[in-house]
């Protein structure tokens, strides 16, 4: 065994003891996860370089895989071991982060996508999702002009999340990662895999609208600190007010048509949970009391009726 492999062997071995101490997911194996990493990292002499150069960022990132309890396995594609600023990080993909959400309970069900411009896209609201048609055996579905992650929560409700192509590229250029390619033309992944940067990205912002899980958090930090991703995040958009939407939605005078009101108005507030929540549960109030008065209605005609 060669001086180089037997360091990052070491190194790697040395991270036993916090793995096990630290483990979120038990169905997680040391050994297995320690084979995936030597894999890693033995994949080119530039890796190899930089884990010799750096065995404690080795050791952190072996332990971040138990902590946050996601697998190296290359056939699930959830994560992975890269240099980045002479440090050997780990990296969660954006099927990472939704197998992760799907495997804590915080989404049930999650899929994104990118849309091209001979695609055809449709936002549907929170209850239902998106509308997304095209040929998949087309041979040209033109640019992308846009990435979305929809969810399914534990309740069953639909969150869905867009962004364009200008938005998930206005992020891309505040990264480290595109700045060193701009600068001296350093490997990007926005270079060679930017359908897949884009599907992390959306699903990146998409989550702060998702239930809450202590792993996914976890995750989100590390990614944001000490995986050095080198995004700063975009300020976060204002809550709509929904109060002159609630005023309409009282105003209509039956459960059909309070019904026909919330279909038609659901979809704007796609982007906003905490509006769109709001609007339903007051929608939902007052369907129950127009159901209420058109049963009375009905019941003193018929009563009404039979004394005929």
């Amino acid at each position: 065994m060669s001086s180089a492999l037997t360091i990052v062997s070491n190194a790697i071995e040395d991270a036993r003891s916090n793995f096990q101490s630290v483990l979120a997911d038990r169905s997680i194996n040391f050994e297995r996860e320690a084979g995936f990493a030597l894999q890693a990292i033995t994949a080119s002499d530039y890796i190899m370089g930089v884990a010799r150069g750096n065995r404690q960022s080795v050791v952190n990132a072996v332990t971040n895989i138990a902590a946050i309890g996601i697998s190296l396995n290359p056939a699930k594609k959830q994560a992975y071991l890269v240099p980045r600023d002479g440090n050997i990080c780990l990296d969660i993909s954006y099927m990472g982060l939704m197998d992760l959400a799907m495997a804590t309970g915080s989404v049930q069900w999650a899929q994104a996508a990118i849309v091209h411009e001979a695609d055809g896209f449709t936002l549907n609201g929170y209850d239902r999702p998106p509308t997304h048609e095209f040929n998949p055996f087309a041979k040209d579905r033109g640019e992308p002009i846009g990435v979305y992650v929809v969810v399914k929560t534990a309740d069953g409700a639909y969150l869905t999340h867009t962004m364009t192509t200008d938005a998930v590229n206005a992020i891309r250029d505040r990264s480290s990662a595109w700045r060193a390619w701009m600068t001296k033309k350093k490997s990007c992944p926005w270079v060679t895999d930017w359908a897949e940067m884009a599907k992390k990205t959306v699903v990146k912002q998409a989550y702060k609208y998702w239930p809450k899980t202590e792993r996914l958090e976890k995750a989100m930090h590390h990614l944001n600190t000490d995986g050095d991703e080198g995004i700063v995040d975009a300020e976060a958009k204002p809550t709509i007010d929904v109060t002159p939407m609630i005023a309409d939605a009282l105003r209509t005078e039956t459960d059909e048509g309070a019904l026909a009101f919330w279909r038609a108005n659901c979809g704007s507030l796609a982007n906003d949970r905490s509006a769109y929540e709001r609007l339903k549960q007051a929608v939902m109030d007052h369907r129950t009391k127009l159901r209420a008065k058109e049963s009375a209605v009905d019941a003193q005609e018929s009563s009404q009726g039979d004394e005929e």
